[in-house]
């Protein structure tokens, strides 16, 4: 292999690390969104069913952020160049 070829794969491999910090803002957000929402059932447990589903609902995109860096880093790692 070329230096320019290890050059490509090595900056693909670094990109693919990047882009997984992205999971940790995922995990951050389902964390608050799920603290916040015992809270909210904690001070109001008839509106449990509401507070759930919006509780999934922005969890559910929050993941979405966790799942498009996991696809950009697979690409990155297995499509370099």
């Amino acid at each position: 292999m070329e230096f320019n070829e290890f050059f490509v794969q090595g900056m693909a491999l670094l990109g693919a690390g990047i882009a997984m910090i992205a999971g940790i803002g995922a995990g951050i957000g389902q964390g608050i969104a799920g603290a916040h929402g015992a809270d909210a059932v904690s001070r109001n447990p008839e509106a449990s069913g509401k507070i759930q589903s919006i509780m999934v609902l922005g969890i559910a995109l929050a993941e979405t952020t966790g799942i498009y860096s996991l696809i950009i880093a697979l690409l990155l790692i297995f499509l370099k160049g």
